[in-house]
């Protein structure tokens, strides 16, 4: 069963940090890269991070760089992203997605097969 199952998104005020934890299961497992993305109330869903399970290279978006970052645990088939400086644009439903071929572009929801129910993040001002 192919399977994305995420957590660790709640309210925080502006400045504070969250870790949100992705576990994967079925093929998901073994997805060439994996990645969150975010969707605010009527706006598109926007490419937050992604890491590849060969080298765990790494891309953001511009506007989390320096203040969200994405890792991966194989032990146990878990992606988190731990999201630090948290500022109210930052409230979203955010999503993590299994893509498992290469070659696509990473910031694409095209690239990914498998995407999670999505957990909510709200940053209060």
């Amino acid at each position: 069963h192919d399977q994305l199952m995420e957590s660790g998104g709640g309210s925080v005020q502006a400045g504070g940090s969250l870790r949100l934890s992705c576990a994967a299961s079925g093929r998901a497992v073994s997805a060439t890269v994996m990645a969150w993305f975010r969707q605010a109330p009527e706006k598109g869903r926007e490419a937050v991070a992604s890491i590849y399970t060969r080298d765990h290279r790494t891309r953001y978006a511009d506007s989390v760089k320096d203040r969200f970052t994405i890792s991966r645990d194989n032990a146990d088939n878990t992606v988190y992203l731990k999201m630090n400086t948290l500022k109210p644009d930052d409230t979203a439903t955010y999503y993590c997605a299994a893509g498992l071929a290469y070659g696509g572009l990473w910031d694409r929801p095209g690239t990914y097969d498998i995407w999670g129910q999505g957990t909510q993040v709200t940053v209060s001002s």
